[in-house]
C-alpha cells in the first residue's frame, strides 16, 4: 500500500500534463504562432504520458499481486477455519467465508480501493488551481466540500441497509445449500412449496433491503453528477470573468476547467464506491472473525507412530450451550490389538464417544490418549495417517473412488488396493463403470448406502491405522457386507490395530474382545466380552453397575484450571 501510494504521487503529478499542455498552447502557440514551440510541447506531453501509463500500470499490477497474495496466504486457513467452524457449530455461515474471500480479492483488484489513493493528492491539484488564480481555488475547495458531504450522506443513508442485505444474501446462500443437499427428503415429502415460501420470504426481504440502500445511493449518485457538472458551469463562468477582466489568461481559464474535473473524480468515484466499500467491509468483518474465533488449539508438531495404546481417563463432556454433560467422567483403557464393542441405549453417548476418540470435539474434562499424548491436541495431519474413522452417515467427497479411498491423497495404487481388499470392497469397485475411477460425490454416480458404507470403511482402513473407531459400521450392509465387516475387524485386530466398534445389532459384538455398556453417559458394564454378556444377562439385583467419579468436581477442577 505504501509503495501504491508513493506511485500515485507520481501518477497524479503526470496528469499535470494535459492542463499545463492546454494552457501553454493557448498562451504561447497561439500568440507566437510558432509550430516549433507546438512540436516541442507535444513531444514532451506524449513522453510524459507514456509514462504515466507506464506507472499506472504498475500500480495496477501491485493491486493484482496483493489480490493474488490474499488468496494464497488466506485460502487454506480460512478454508481451516471453516472447518473448525463448522465442527464447534458456532456459526451457520462458515462456508460463506470462501465467499468472502474472493469478494475481497476481487475489490482489491477493483477500481474502488484506489479512491483514497487519489483522495490523497487531491492538494496537489487545489495548490495548482490557487496558484493559478485564487478564485480558480476557492470554487474547487467548495465543489469538493459539497460533493464529500454527499459522499458522507450516501453512507449514512445507505450503510445499515446495504450492510444488512449482505447479511441477509448471506443467510441465504447458507440456507438454500442446505436445501439442496436435502433435496431427496424435501421432494418425498412434498416440501417444496413451504421451502420455496420460506425461501422466497427471505428474498423479498433481501431485495428490500438492497432496493432501499441502491435508491438511496442512486439518487444521490446522479445528484452528485449534476452538481459536479453545475460547478464546473461555475468554473468556466468565473475563468470567462476573470479573462474578461484581464485577471486571468485564456490557458488558465482551460487548464482550471481540465484540473476542477480531475480534482473532483475521486469524490465523484467515491459516491459511486460506497457498496462496494460496505459489501467489502462487511465480507473482511466475517473473514476476520471466522479467523480469530475458529484458531485450532492443537499442537503443530507432527508426532510418531503410536503402537495403539488407548486411555480414556475421566472423560466429561458438556456440548456447547448445553447444561447437563453427555459423558460423565467415563474411564477405560485398551492395549494395542484389542478389540472393544460399545454398545448401549439411543442418546446414551456413544456417538459422542466415537466423535472426542478421534479428537473432532474438545473434552470438557478428562481426556482421551493414544500412547499417552491427547487425540484432540496430536497433529492431525500426522494423527490422519494413523487413525481410521468411520462415522454414522458416510458421506464420500467429490473425486474418484480411488482419491476418496486415499483420503485425496496421492497415494499409489497398491496401497489402495490393499485397503479395498481388506474391506472386500475390491471386487465391487470393479463392476463400477469405471472401477477405481469411477467419479462420486453429490453431483455424481449414485451409489447405495451399503456400497457408500464399504467404501467409507475401506478409508477408514487405508493406511494400516494405528486405532479405527467405526460408529455402527454395519447400519447400511446386508449380510454379505456384515461379514466383509466382520472379516475386515479380524484382519485388523491381526495386524495390532486397536478397533472400537459402536453397534446395535448383536452380531458383530461377536467380533470384539471386549464390551462396554453405555448408559446416561455413564459405565454400567465394562470388561470382557463374556463377562458383560452375563452381568447383563443377570436378574437386576445381582448386576454390579461401574460408578463414575464425581462429575460436579470433575468440570469445576478442569474450569479452575
Amino acid at each position: 500500500m505504501v509503495f501504491t501510494a508513493v506511485l500515485s504521487c507520481f501518477v497524479n503529478l503526470l496528469m499535470l500534463i494535459v492542463p499545463l499542455y492546454t494552457m501553454q498552447v493557448y498562451d504561447r502557440v497561439m500568440t507566437s504562432r510558432s509550430t516549433d514551440t507546438l512540436i516541442m510541447l507535444a513531444i514532451v506531453a506524449v513522453g510524459g504520458l507514456m509514462l504515466y501509463a507506464v506507472l499506472d500500470f504498475i500500480r495496477t499490477r501491485v493491486f493484482l499481486i496483493m489480490g493474488d497474495v490474499i488468496g494464497r496466504r488466506l485460502n487454506v486457513p480460512t478454508l481451516e477455519a471453516a472447518v473448525i467452524d463448522t465442527l464447534h457449530g458456532t456459526s451457520k455461515n462458515s462456508t460463506q467465508a470462501i465467499r468472502d474471500l474472493n469478494d475481497l480479492r476481487s475489490f482489491v483488484t477493483g477500481s474502488a480501493i484506489t479512491v483514497p489513493l487519489e483522495l490523497m493528492w487531491v492538494p496537489l491539484f487545489l495548490i495548482v488551481l490557487f496558484l493559478l488564480h485564487t478564485v480558480y481555488g476557492w470554487l474547487a475547495l467548495g465543489a469538493a466540500a459539497f460533493l464529500f458531504l454527499m459522499s458522507i450522506l450516501t453512507d449514512v443513508l445507505t450503510r445499515r441497509p446495504l450492510a444488512q442485505a449482505n447479511e441477509a444474501a448471506a443467510r441465504s446462500f447458507s440456507d438454500i445449500a442446505s436445501t439442496v443437499r436435502n433435496a431427496e427428503v424435501i421432494e418425498a415429502m412434498g416440501m417444496l412449496p413451504a421451502v420455496a415460501k420460506r425461501w422466497q420470504r427471505s428474498q423479498y426481504h433481501m431485495i428490500d433491503l438492497l432496493n432501499r440502500g441502491n435508491s438511496a445511493a442512486k439518487a444521490l449518485s446522479a445528484a452528485s453528477r449534476a452538481l459536479r457538472l453545475i460547478l464546473q458551469i461555475a468554473m468556466i463562468s468565473a475563468a470567462a470573468v476573470l479573462v474578461i477582466d484581464r485577471e486571468a489568461s485564456p490557458g488558465s481559464a482551460m487548464a482550471a476547467g481540465i484540473l476542477m474535473g480531475r480534482m473532483l473524480q475521486p469524490f465523484e468515484q467515491l459516491i459511486d464506491g460506497w457498496r462496494q466499500w460496505v459489501f467489502a467491509l462487511s465480507a473482511f468483518r466475517r473473514v476476520r472473525d471466522l479467523l480469530n474465533t475458529a484458531q485450532s488449539r492443537r499442537q503443530s508438531m507432527p508426532l510418531p507412530r503410536p503402537d495403539g495404546r488407548l486411555t480414556i481417563d475421566r472423560l466429561v463432556y458438556l456440548p456447547p450451550g448445553v447444561d447437563r454433560p453427555v459423558l460423565k467422567g467415563i474411564s477405560f483403557s485398551l492395549e494395542p490389538g484389542e478389540t472393544l464393542g460399545i454398545i448401549g441405549p439411543s442418546a446414551a453417548g456413544k456417538s459422542t464417544l466415537a466423535r472426542l476418540l478421534v479428537g473432532i470435539w474438545e473434552p470438557t474434562a478428562g481426556g482421551i490418549y493414544l500412547d499417552g499424548h491427547s487425540t484432540f491436541l496430536w497433529e492431525r495431519e500426522s494423527f490422519g495417517v494413523n487413525v481410521g474413522y468411520l462415522p454414522q452417515n458416510v458421506s464420500l467427497l467429490d473425486g474418484t473412488i480411488r482419491e476418496n479411498i486415499s483420503r485425496m491423497k496421492d497415494a499409489s495404487p497398491a496401497d489402495v488396493v490393499h485397503a479395498a481388499k481388506m474391506a472386500d470392497v475390491h471386487e465391487m469397485i470393479g463392476r463400477l463403470p469405471f472401477g477405481y475411477d469411477t467419479h462420486v460425490g453429490d453431483t455424481a454416480y449414485s451409489l447405495s448406502g451399503g456400497q457408500r458404507q464399504r467404501i467409507g470403511l475401506a478409508r477408514a482402513l487405508f493406511g494400516n491405522p494405528r486405532l479405527l473407531v467405526l460408529d455402527e459400521p454395519n447400519s447400511n450392509l446386508d449380510n454379505a457386507g456384515e461379514q466383509a465387516l466382520l472379516t475386515a475387524i479380524g484382519k485388523a485386530k491381526a495386524a495390532r490395530t486397536t478397533v472400537v466398534l459402536i453397534a446395535h445389532r448383536p452380531s458383530v459384538v461377536a467380533a470384539v474382545d471386549k464390551l462396554l455398556v453405555l448408559k446416561d453417559g455413564l459405565i454400567d458394564q465394562f470388561g470382557a466380552r463374556a463377562d458383560v454378556l452375563k452381568a447383563m444377562s443377570a436378574p437386576p439385583g445381582a448386576r454390579q453397575v461401574a460408578t463414575a467419579p464425581n462429575v460436579a468436581r470433575l468440570v469445576k477442577t478442569e474450569q479452575a484450571s
